[in-house]
Parts: structure tokens; C-alpha cells; sequence
């Protein structure tokens, strides 16, 4: 795939602690395949503020922020959108002349999940993680019906404010678990990191469970997706939720909406398949 670029090319970009190629293949496929002046990179910073500085200053178009970003870049936006505010976090500004608005696309990509599997009301949840990816995926799961949970963190004053916001409960990771519904919205299984290795909830809570699902999205099978497959229980992967996430990006950036086909073959490329 060749990108030509000219003087008017529009850039997006992503910023994160450990940047992937997955939305930079995802965007970049989507923009050659419909004949659009855009380009995507992926890059990561130690210094946010002067990182969004250049976003603004350099007129481009959109970016998706990542872990551990969600949070901290709230105060430098311009406008919050409702799914930006309601959550207190961000995965994706969009600048106008200038102006960054704010969205969170991680809400809708999980809402749209949820409805897709057909993950029935009224379960039990156990939700991993405290921080911006959790807060989205509390926010949807309550919002499917999805409102008996427990929140399980190491912070536990970050917990605490999770599970309170959504009316779930906080216990802490030594506690046991009963749920139906797994959840992991930390970093845990992920490629890369100190615990790439490792499940983020155990065998027996897996087989006692009815669903697990995973944010984690490099790689697609983590160790819990890969657990739970081997026991024969449903799972919604991480791969789903950064398609349908960057899909919403794009239409963001382009304002062009794309069709199921186009993100699943977008997808397909961004993962090398």
C-alpha cells in the first residue's frame, strides 16, 4: 500500500505508551481504498501537553489517544462531547480550525457489542480495572442492563469512585468472584507488557462464568480469550472493540460512515489476515 501525499493530505494520528500499527493499517487501508487526501501515524510522548500543542498547531485533523492518556488529556481539550464527559475520559480528538472536541468512541464501540452478541440483561459482572477503558465499558455495560457488578483494583480509591458511579460494588483483587460476566479493562495479556503472560481472571472463575470478555487488543487472543475458548465459553474480543472504535474515528475525521464489509476488511488488513 502506497500513500501519496500532497499539500493538502489531512493527518491523523494516535498517541499512546506502546503505539501499535493496527489503526495506523486500519485508517491508512480505508483512506487508499476510498480515495481520500488522508494520512494516519502512530506515535507516543512524554510530554502530552506539548504533544496536543502540535496537534492544534499543526492543523491535524484527528487523534486517537490511548492508555495512560484517557484521563490527562481532558483539561486540554477545548469541548468535551457528552460521551467524553460523561465518562471523564477520551479516546479521540477531532480538531476544527484549531479546536479539539473531545469524544470517547470506546462507549459505543462496547454498547454495539454487547447488542451484537446478544449478551442478555441481568448478569452478574465482574469488571477488572479502574481507569478510562473501564469507565467505558462500566458506562455500556450498565446501560445494556448489565447493572449488577463489582468493580476488582488495585486502587482502591479509583475503584471505589468506578463502582460507585455505576452503582456497582468495589472489592479488592484477593476477594473471590462470582460472576457471570468477566471482564478485563486493564493491561493484563497484553503484548508487550510485564504481564503479557498472564490472565486476568483464573481458570475456575472462567468455567463458572457465562461470558468473558476482553479489551485487550494486541493481541486479539490473550491469555483469558484464549482460556475461555478452551473451556467453550462466549467471548467478545479486544479485535472487536478497536474495529468498531476506529470505525466511529473515522467517520469522525472523514465524515464518511463506513459499511460492516469495509471495517471487517479493514480490519482483516490491520491485523495482517
Amino acid at each position: 500500500m502506497t500513500l501519496r501525499l500532497t499539500r493538502d493530505t489531512q493527518l491523523c494520528m494516535s498517541l499512546a505508551a506502546r503505539p501499535s500499527n493496527i489503526g495506523t493499517r486500519f485508517h491508512n487501508f480505508l483512506y487508499e481504498e476510498l480515495g481520500l487526501d488522508y494520512v494516519y501515524k502512530a506515535f507516543t510522548t512524554t510530554d502530552l501537553p506539548a504533544a496536543i500543542a502540535g496537534v492544534r498547531a499543526l492543523g491535524v485533523r484527528g487523534c486517537a489517544i490511548s492508555m495512560p492518556f484517557k484521563e490527562a488529556v481532558i483539561s486540554l481539550a477545548d469541548a468535551l462531547d457528552p460521551s467524553a464527559a460523561r465518562l471523564q475520559s477520551v479516546n479521540t480528538l477531532v480538531n476544527d480550525g484549531g479546536r479539539l472536541t473531545a469524544y470517547n468512541t470506546d462507549y459505543l464501540a462496547v454498547r454495539a457489542l454487547l447488542e451484537r452478541h446478544a449478551v442478555p440483561p441481568g448478569l452478574r459482572v465482574a469488571l477488572r480495572g479502574s481507569g478510562g477503558m473501564a469507565r467505558a465499558v462500566q458506562a455500556a455495560l450498565v446501560d445494556a442492563g448489565l447493572v449488577q457488578g463489582v468493580v476488582i483494583a488495585r486502587n482502591e480509591p479509583a475503584g471505589r469512585a468506578l463502582a460507585a458511579a455505576g452503582g456497582y460494588r468495589w472489592q479488592d483483587e484477593t476477594d473471590p468472584v462470582e460472576a457471570d460476566v468477566l471482564v478485563n479493562a486493564t493491561p493484563i495479556g497484553m503484548a508487550g507488557g510485564t504481564a503479557a503472560e498472564a490472565l486476568a481472571f483464573t481458570p475456575a472463575q472462567v468455567a463458572a462464568a457465562a461470558w468473558v470478555f476482553d479489551v485487550v487488543a494486541m493481541p486479539a487472543e490473550t491469555p483469558l480469550i484464549a482460556e475461555a475458548r478452551r473451556q467453550g465459553r462466549p467471548v467478545i474480543t479486544g479485535a472487536e472493540v478497536i474495529a468498531l472504535q476506529a470505525a466511529e474515528q473515522f467517520a469522525l475525521y472523514t465524515g464518511v460512515r463506513l459499511m460492516d464489509a469495509q471495517v471487517e476488511r479493514a480490519s482483516a488488513f490491520a491485523r495482517g489476515s
